[in-house]
């Protein structure tokens, strides 16, 4: 569904072609001194995330690529990263210069984008558990087999092509692919042979076979991605790739400085080396729901009683209103403020994602006072009435106070809900909690574990709020009843 849903934001977002004589691509880059690179960094050899000396940092063969690109450019290499089928849309919505990100020059891609020169071509593996590896031997063994690939690559559409027999299994990260390879839920994964070498070496209970698929050589070769019409940019990038092609610095350099991070990640890292990692997911995690929740309640409110009064389009606006976000999926909302409105206004992807569920809680929100409010007895409103009280002050001093009581279980549950419902921002790039757990998960080939740690964490943040809301509401019902 992100897939479609990234595709038709695309086609939207689709910018006209723009004339040589005309085209200001590399001056515009060159002027606000910035590249910044689309990446999705769960792929290693390519790009991975990983801890240099204390610090989260993305590494692998695609990220030096792109840091030679920008010092022959002049200027500095800002990565940006997010899920790999949100890239796309990324570059055509302007929140990116390129993509360097194990990206094929297809022929439905080229449609949409323009494309450099190949810089790096490989064949594609099928990654296994080491222990079936007598049961298979190309991509023609896994008849009646399931198979999964990452959505939107290369090799997922290989597997529907060239695997007939086969169930292809999509998922959004390579580290999700191999734990469902190890928990057996996938026989077999499709990558590309340098990752799936990469992961392979990396992890003694998988092993990397030859997939022998037939693909073209805009399959097989991998090439940056940038928007129609960048002929000026598109010329000095391939600049730069012919000279990375000269001195062989991708087999000489590149590769081998990234498996050297991948070694290190995964073979002498444990758990408690990136606490950094879980503790700055929980920041964001906190940070977001905490502004989404002052958003939730103030618009919520607000809707509420829009919707209790008595001036008709408004009224309308607001069920209208309601009525949409609620019958939309939060994740379609956060990827159309993100890119969608993004065209129009660079929007960062943490405000974005704020913004996002803070909006989506409202509508919700608005719900639980509306039906906490129309609870209360009309017979309270008539007596507050007739001692002379104005309906303001009847709704501020009477109502109110005693329908709070009633919703605040209702609007407590809301906000443990809104911890939980801030895990979609990371398919953005946010580095909540989620994002962070599949960094960590890609840096050290462990699936379970990081997954039981998120767990926890959430757990802890999800039980404290719930301690905190049970003594506000005990308090609140003690005040009352005194």
């Amino acid at each position: 569904m992100t897939g479609l849903l990234v595709w038709l934001l695309a086609a939207i977002a689709q910018p006209q072609p723009v004339h040589a004589a005309t085209d200001d691509s590399l001056a515009r880059i060159q002027q606000k001194g910035t590249l910044v690179m689309g990446n999705s960094p769960n792929y290693p050899p390519y790009e991975f995330t990983t801890n240099v000396n204390g610090k989260e940092q993305v590494v692998g063969m695609d990220i030096e690529i792109g840091k030679q690109i920008a010092k022959d450019l002049g200027v500095k290499l800002v990565v940006k990263r997010m899920d790999f089928d949100s890239l796309l849309v990324a570059l055509e919505t302007g929140k990116v210069d390129m993509i360097l990100s194990g990206f094929s020059p297809t022929a439905e891609r080229k449609q949409h984008v323009d494309f450099s020169n190949t810089y790096y071509t490989s064949k594609q593996d099928i990654i296994i558990l080491k222990t079936d590896k007598g049961l298979y031997s190309d991509r023609k063994s896994f008849n009646d087999k399931k198979v999964g690939a990452v959505v939107g690559s290369i090799a997922y559409n290989l597997v529907k092509q060239q695997m007939p027999g086969a169930k292809v299994v999509g998922m959004q990260n390579a580290s999700d692919l191999v734990l469902a390879l190890k928990a057996h839920k996938i026989d077999g994964i499709v990558k590309d042979s340098a990752s799936a070498v990469a992961y392979a070496n990396s992890d003694p209970t998988l092993a990397a076979i030859d997939g022998k698929f037939t693909v073209s050589g805009a399959e097989s070769g991998n090439a940056i991605a940038l928007p129609k019409g960048s002929y000026a940019l598109q010329a000095a990038i391939n600049k730069s790739i012919a000279k990375i092609h000269r001195k062989d610095q991708i087999n000489k350099q590149f590769l081998p400085e990234a498996s050297k991070y991948i070694s290190t990640g995964a073979k002498t890292h444990t758990m408690w080396h990136y606490w950094t990692y879980f503790a700055k997911g929980v920041e964001y995690t906190v940070g977001i729901s905490l502004v989404a929740v002052i958003i939730g309640v103030l618009l919520g409110s607000g809707l509420a009683f829009v919707r209790l009064g008595h001036i008709t389009w408004l009224k309308q606006l607001a069920n209208a209103y309601v009525t949409f976000v609620r019958g939309t999926p939060l994740m379609v909302q956060v990827m159309f403020i993100y890119f969608g409105i993004g065209t129009f206004y660079n929007v960062s992807a943490v405000v974005a994602g704020t913004l996002a569920v803070g909006l989506n809680s409202a509508a919700y929100v608005s719900e639980v006072f509306r039906g906490g409010i129309q609870a209360i007895a009309k017979g309270q409103t008539e007596a507050a009435r007739s001692l002379g009280l104005s309906q303001r002050d009847t709704m501020r001093y009477v109502v109110f106070p005693q329908a709070l009581t009633d919703i605040w279980p209702a609007l407590g549950n809301e906000f443990i809900s809104l911890i939980k419902e801030t895990s979609i921002v990371s398919i953005i790039g946010v580095a909540d909690l989620i994002y962070q757990m599949r960094i960590v998960q890609a840096d050290t080939y462990r699936g379970v574990l990081p997954i039981a740690i998120a767990m926890v964490l959430y757990f802890i943040m999800t039980y404290s709020l719930t301690k905190l809301l049970a003594f506000l509401e005990k308090k609140m019902h003690h005040e009352v009843t005194v």
